[in-house]
């Protein structure tokens, strides 16, 4: 294992330990676990109790993540573990992020997950995902940096919800990130998810300085985080902070976990696509029907279909060797080829 960043610290004189990983900053009394339900305070440290425990990977097409602006068209492996530091009462993945229960799950050394990575015909690296993978920190690295040097691309889908230390570190050895910005409301945040939105911006921002591959999805729930006035924000505020050229995916919820509000209407996804588009050159939108996906890539110049998509299946149609468009040149893809 691989060195990594101090990611706890003393508190007062009780034995318990800060965690440093993310804003909650949980303080953790010894033989206890913070809120993500991962990170224990044993032996006087804050450690990683799902160290390479895995839930399940499989070989998803990139995009799946998802990513449409990375290697479009390629497949890679999926790997997650148990656990989270945030608690949607909306989670999609409800079984594995909202609970620790580990009972039949099995262990990966990073060696061994990159050797897997790269027995797949293929395959362009690892995605960290399914459940969250900043928790996971400690395994992440470890996997990603031995990944690297194997030539490997590493991919977090995350929600961003980390603190700037460790964030570097992830900066350090993650070629792209997908990160859920579940609203652009500070009082969502605080009520259906038990974070905060300031932090998951300033991720957004550092992941777009560092130069990074960087797309975003926000999934819509009825009457939550579905207004017109909320998306011109969130849409402006990307293209101000981050780029007008992030793509953004809007998503369609369906009744999960601890809600059962009705799933989002088509209409509402593409009202919000189109007021997205205003502000961003990339929007598309997710968990649609196939015939109304809006999943294909325009060249925000001339306007001719790049990249067009069916379900997962996708075929770069006016693409040149460098991402740029066959027909006015500019450049849409920075990562087509390994």
């Amino acid at each position: 294992m691989h060195e990594h960043m101090l990611l706890s610290e003393i508190y007062k004189d009780l034995g318990a330990r800060r965690c440093l990983l993310c804003p909650h900053y949980c303080i953790i009394m010894p033989g206890e676990k913070g809120l993500c339900g991962v990170r224990e305070n044993r032996d006087d440290t804050v450690s990683l109790s799902t160290y390479g425990i895995i839930s399940g990977y499989a070989v998803d097409p990139v995009e799946k993540k998802p990513l449409y602006h990375f290697f479009p068209g390629k497949n890679i492996l999926s790997v997650g573990s148990y656990g989270c530091n945030l608690k949607c009462d909306f989670c999609q993945n409800h079984q594995i992020s909202q609970h620790t229960d580990k009972e039949g799950s099995y262990r990966l050394s990073p060696a061994e997950l990159v050797s897997r990575a790269l027995g797949v015909e293929g395959n362009i690296g690892i995605a960290f995902t399914y459940n969250e993978p900043v928790i996971w920190h400690e395994y992440v690295i470890d996997c990603a940096r031995l990944a690297r040097e194997h030539g490997l691309k590493n991919v977090i889908v995350t929600n961003g919800y980390v603190n700037p230390g460790p964030l570097d570190e992830l900066l350090d050895v993650i070629d792209a990130f997908n990160v859920d910005l579940k609203a652009f409301d500070d009082n969502f945040y605080r009520r259906y998810t038990g974070g905060t939105l300031k932090p998951v911006l300033k991720t957004i921002e550092k992941v777009a300085s560092a130069g990074k591959h960087l797309e975003l999805t926000t999934l819509i729930l009825p009457g939550l985080n579905d207004s017109d006035a909320s998306m011109h924000r969130e849409a402006e505020w990307i293209a101000n902070s981050a780029d007008r050229r992030v793509p953004l995916h809007i998503s369609r919820y369906f009744p999960m976990y601890l809600r059962s509000d009705p799933a989002t209407s088509l209409e509402t996804v593409i009202r919000l696509r189109d007021i997205a588009s205003g502000y961003l050159d990339f929007v598309y939108t997710g968990n649609m029907p196939v015939e109304k996906c809006g999943c294909n890539t325009y060249c925000p110049s001339c306007h001719i279909p790049v990249i067009k998509r069916a379900g997962y299946g996708t075929t770069v149609t006016a693409l040149d060797s460098e991402g740029g468009c066959l027909n006015c040149g500019e450049k849409i893809i920075n990562y087509l080829r390994l």
